[in-house]
């Protein structure tokens, strides 16, 4: 018997299951999150954070959105794996098991949620909390199965990252976070629904009720574009209130333009490769959006 090949062998094991429950997290979508929860919190704060708010903060809302994520696998690991885009995840792979996931995120959940209310303060953990609830139970075990609006409905939770971020540094919900609340929100329906346009058959073996499985694509090409229009008027507002300046209008202007230049084309000449383009410029705006109202924010200051 080989004893030098166990520690290596337990090794490799311990990275596999290391790296399963890190893709439960869904990393990438926690990562948008948490950038525009920090963004919250840097607009919110007159100078430089206090470290503790900003590290206590991040770390927090990383936590329990991961947590939510982990849960949001769990309820869907048999549509995961019939939709060739999810399949691959470590539910459906076999790689880890249902009391697992829900002992890694109850974990996970909780450790956010103490530090939130440990070293933060007590409105950003219940906001967080309610947040969680919103994506974890309303939308993904009532809202996506039942509603070709689930995303519309459902925006609302993933649209709280800056709003906990603003509270994590001032301890309340002032009308600036309400507007970083509504850019995400009108952002959230012609983003998913650009994917959602390129994957319907996806979907449509799901079982899922998205807008182009119960209304068609043309239906869904028009709300798209609906959608990229009022995006495109709230995207204005921060510098309507003189929340910002000059930097951000052009900015917002000019990364408008090029989303509604993306969803006529999806409307008017689509294509599959159109709407995934689309999609991925999405998530380029909505980081360069905000990106910009902090730069203009200190620009300012």
């Amino acid at each position: 018997m080989n004893t030098r090949a166990l520690p290596a062998g337990l090794a490799r094991t311990l990275a596999q299951r290391a790296r399963a429950f890190y893709a439960l997290t869904k990393p990438r979508v926690v990562a948008l999150i948490v950038f525009t929860a920090v963004i919250g919190m840097l607009l919110a704060a007159p100078d430089a954070v206090p470290a503790q708010i900003l590290v206590g903060g991040t770390l927090g809302i990383a936590l329990v959105a991961g947590a939510a994520a982990a849960v949001n696998c769990l309820v869907e690991q048999s549509i995961d794996a019939v939709m060739l885009r999810t399949r691959w995840r470590p539910l459906p792979r076999g790689e880890l098991s249902a009391f697992q996931t829900l002992v890694f995120a109850g974990v996970v959940g909780g450790a956010g949620l103490w530090i939130l209310a440990n070293f933060v303060n007590s409105l950003t953990m219940w906001l967080t909390l309610a947040t969680f609830v919103g994506y974890a139970i309303v939308y993904t075990v009532i809202l996506k199965p039942a509603t070709p609006q689930n995303i519309v409905i459902g925006g609302a939770s993933g649209a709280m990252p800056p709003v906990l971020g603003w509270a994590a540094v001032t301890g309340e919900v002032h009308t600036e976070a309400m507007l970083l609340f509504l850019i995400i929100f009108a952002w959230t329906p012609p983003h998913f629904w650009a994917l959602a346009l390129y994957r319907t058959a996806d979907y449509a073996k799901a079982g899922l009720p998205m807008l182009p499985v119960t209304h068609g694509k043309e239906y869904t090409r028009l709300q798209v574009l609906l959608y990229t229009i009022i995006l495109f008027g709230v995207s204005l507002l921060p510098y309507a209130i003189r929340m910002s300046g000059l930097l951000y209008l052009a900015a917002a202007c000019v990364l408008g333009a090029v989303f509604l230049g993306y969803a006529i084309r999806v409307y008017v000449a689509y294509s599959d490769r159109v709407a995934r383009a689309m999609f991925r410029f999405s998530i380029l705006y909505l980081a360069a959006l905000f990106g910009a109202l902090l730069l203009d924010h200190y620009l300012a200051h």
